[in-house]
């Protein structure tokens, strides 16, 4: 996940305030896991889905174009047909985050 906000391409369409709070989130997991190698597999689950929590909702809104900012001047409507935004389709679907 931090490699993917750090990405020139996502992360110039993230705000700072987003890039930040997923930075946030990423480093108190990897926190928590150095301090808690030992831990069970379902707490190690439940820190994914905390994670996932943070992330998931800014990817989802950039992709959805929630987070595209100002920059209008290179590709933001190279991957669809609809100059429309909202309108049709079912949306991209987020399995997983890395």
């Amino acid at each position: 996940m931090r490699n993917t906000i750090k990405d020139e391409k996502i992360g110039s369409k993230l705000p700072e305030a987003d890039k930040k709070k997923v930075e946030d989130a990423v480093e108190e997991a990897i926190k928590w896991l150095d301090g808690n190698q030992l831990a069970e597999a379902e707490e190690f689950e439940d820190k994914m889905k905390e994670l996932e929590g943070v992330c998931n909702p800014i990817i989802a809104r950039m992709y959805q174009g929630g987070a595209g900012g100002p920059d209008m001047g290179g590709g933001m409507d190279d991957d669809g047909p609809s100059a429309g935004g909202a309108s049709g389709g079912a949306g991209p679907k987020i399995e997983e985050v890395d």
